[in-house]
């Protein structure tokens, strides 16, 4: 049973601003190499991204030896095992810090995915971060959503594969974390914990929601963006959008659906031998997808229908006036035959045109020349 409570207006914030975060995700696409993770953070930081995401996970924590890889993973990895090209993919936790340092330098937020609880107490505990992101695997890890929630950081959580009320049953557990509540964890107290006013908001406080179609690449017919306001609307928290499709066109239309959250894998090069470079973009290509966001974030404006600064003068110029077709004398009535409409709008409306229809002129208009009355 999927419980909907309606929750508060929390907007995601930067810089007290209505802006889209957008994250660039190097994920593991430094091969385990410390200097490829610095020039992913030196892309991101020139690409114009508000942060650089990374993965903080200990392979013997996250996979069994005997775990199958995904179907994307053996095309692009051969046939080592999961556990073997994990291993390969660790980043030290020195690393982290020469990372998070890294990103200060430049100005550009570090953010990292924990996969295991020692990897997120590492992060909230040594690197001390403000804020996480849950990739969609862990929508069903209760016991790692409830150590984030109860260390007190943001969470942003990705949704991939799953249904509203998996979503749900992840933000309960959250709601229970972030509360505090010295309660033995349980489906029940986790739901008490949603339903209750101190949840909700400490969800709007500390919760975003991504929508997420986990496959790489991602078919486009697979993407379903119209369910990230189904998430809106369900949930009533800042929503946004982790991009596996090729190219940036499913991103920006994410920004023109109002995400707030965009998230996008990104590598330096395709070709290089990974997992996920294939469908990230390269530097370049990541450059114009947050130029492209800028812009549609721009052209959203307030919803108000009313003229546009930049176009105010045009009205006169494009708009058109009632205009005598021949010469008219005075006295002479108005009719459908010595009557027409052109540029510019400088005159009588041609709303007016059907009230003229018959009144006498009271003045000379030669051929072309603006009715006045």
């Amino acid at each position: 049973m999927i419980i909907l409570v309606k929750r508060g207006t929390a907007m995601f914030l930067k810089d007290n601003k209505k802006t889209t975060y957008i994250i660039a995700e190097a994920g593991v696409n430094h091969n385990g190499s410390l200097k490829m993770a610095l020039d992913l953070i030196d892309a991101a930081a020139s690409a114009g991204a508000d942060a650089v995401k990374f993965q903080t996970f200990l392979a013997k924590n996250l996979a069994r030896r005997s775990a199958p890889k995904a179907e994307y993973q053996k095309q692009t990895m051969g046939e080592e095992s999961q556990f073997e090209m994990l291993s390969r993919l660790e980043l030290a936790q020195g690393d982290h810090q020469t990372l998070l340092e890294h990103c200060a330098s430049r100005k550009i937020d570090f953010l990292s995915t924990p996969f295991d609880e020692e990897s997120l107490s590492f992060l909230t505990d040594e690197l001390r971060l403000r804020m996480i992101k849950l990739g969609s695997g862990e929508i069903t890890n209760a016991p790692l959503l409830l150590q984030a929630a109860r260390s007190g950081v943001s969470v942003i959580l990705s949704t991939g594969m799953s249904t509203l009320g998996e979503v749900e049953s992840a933000l309960s557990c959250l709601a229970f974390g972030y509360l505090n509540s010295q309660e033995k964890p349980s489906a029940e107290a986790f739901l008490a914990a949603y339903a209750s006013r101190e949840g909700e908001e400490a969800l709007e406080r500390n919760v975003t929601l991504l929508h997420c179609t986990t496959e790489y690449p991602a078919p486009y017919e697979d993407v379903n963006l119209l369910s990230m306001l189904t998430l809106k609307r369900a949930f009533n928290l800042p929503v946004g959008y982790s991009d596996h499709t090729q190219g940036i066109a499913v991103p920006v239309a994410a920004a023109a659906l109002g995400a707030s959250v965009i998230e996008k894998h990104f590598t330096l090069d395709k070709g290089l031998p990974g997992p996920d470079h294939r469908a990230s973009l390269e530097p370049g290509e990541l450059s114009c997808m947050v130029q492209s966001v800028r812009q549609v974030e721009a052209s959203l404006g307030n919803g108000f229908k009313v003229p546009a600064p930049s176009e105010r003068e045009n009205r006169i110029i494009v708009r058109k006036s009632l205009v005598a077709k021949g010469s008219i004398p005075a006295g002479t009535e108005f009719s459908e035959s010595n009557l027409c409409v052109k540029r510019p709008g400088t005159g009588i409306s041609p709303f007016e045109y059907w009230s003229l229809l018959g009144r006498k002129s009271t003045a000379d208009f030669c051929d072309d020349e603006e009715i006045r009355v």
